[in-house]
Order: structure tokens, then sequence, then C-alpha cells
């Protein structure tokens, strides 16, 4: 076992320290070592996006990144999505749209869509699908992910 690290980040807005070892992902730090379960482990290959969380802003697939890489950066998980205005709505609208079946790939889906609604506030359809595209729901067809993500804007009038 390689010798573990100290690393230094913010985590929903708090300050968070954490002893890591080099082999170890963000994935498992945020669940297995600080206790953080809505982020999902679904394919461990960046294919599925269930483990998508905001790193600087921007949407990462977390089993691909390695916990060392975290230092110095702000993470948000989808826990800390629930403080944000945006993300609150984004939540809201997937409730008020029926988009959650299963419910394994909403967490991913919430922080893609947050992602996405940053980027571009007022988004055709088409812009949903592509900002969407790299998050797998075996269960919805779709439909209802679109439609609340089309809410969720629809509420930043």
């Amino acid at each position: 076992m390689s010798p573990k690290r100290e690393i230094a980040f913010t985590l929903n807005g708090v300050p968070t320290r954490a002893s890591v070892s080099p082999e170890l992902s963000a994935l498992a730090l945020i669940r297995e070592v600080l206790g953080l379960t809505g982020t999902k482990l679904g394919c461990g290959e960046g294919e599925c996006g269930a483990c998508t969380i905001l790193v600087d802003g921007r949407s990462v697939n977390s089993c691909l990144m390695f916990a060392l890489d975290c230092e110095g950066r702000s993470l948000v998980t989808i826990e800390g999505l629930a403080a944000d205005p945006l993300g609150a709505r984004i939540e809201q609208a997937f409730v008020e749209a029926g988009a959650v079946q299963c419910g394994f790939c909403t967490p991913g889906m919430v922080v893609q869509a947050h992602n996405l609604l940053t980027a571009h506030p007022h988004p055709t359809r088409e812009q949903i699908r592509r900002g969407i595209e790299g998050n797998l729901c075996r269960c919805t067809g779709y439909f209802k992910i679109v439609e609340a993500i089309e809410r969720a804007a629809g509420a930043q009038e």
C-alpha cells in the first residue's frame, strides 16, 4: 500500500482535509472516507455519469479523478446542491416532473443539469439532451428528465 498524503480542499462550501493514498479515486474519497453517499458508483469507467460532481464549477466523473487531484479545489456533490438556489430548483423540478424512478442516476443527472443550466440558463430541448448525454438512465426513457430540466430553466425567469 502506498503512503498516504494529506490534502486540503473545499467540499460543499466547507474547508476539508483528508489523508488519502495515491490510488484512491475522488469518488471513493467522497463516499468511503467522507461518508457522502449521494454520489453513486455505477460503471467505474466514466461511462454512466452516476458519479458526477462539480469540480471548480465544472462537471466531472469522480470515478475517473484521483483524490489527490482534489487538492486546492472546490468540489460540490449532490448533497451540496440543496443549499444552492439553482440546485434546489432542479431538485424540485425533478420531483414535480416525476423524473425519478429507481433514483440511482438522479444525483448525477441533477448535478449535470446544474452544470448545463449554469452555462446555458435557457437551453433548447436539444441542448438539454446533449447536456445530459453522458448520464445514463435505465428507467425513465429521459422524457421526464428533460421535462424537469426545462421546468428548472423556466423557473429561472
